[in-house]
């Protein structure tokens, strides 16, 4: 189900890159580390393996 891994993975993007942003609105500098440790961590959530989906998680409660 890679369609599936990929909206999650881009979900968890872009819920990172909207908190970062919002962290950074309210300042009027921001140190280059901190862009860039906020891109490696969206790096990471794109590149990050997809998780295995079993018949269990698919079956109602």
């Amino acid at each position: 189900m890679p369609e599936t891994r990929e909206f999650t993975s881009i979900d968890e993007a872009l819920a990172l890159i909207d908190q970062g942003l919002g962290d950074m609105l309210h300042r009027e500098l921001v140190s280059t580390s901190e862009v860039a440790d906020l891109l490696l961590d969206v790096r990471t959530l794109l590149r990050s393996p997809a998780p295995e989906i079993t018949d269990e998680a698919l079956s109602p409660n």
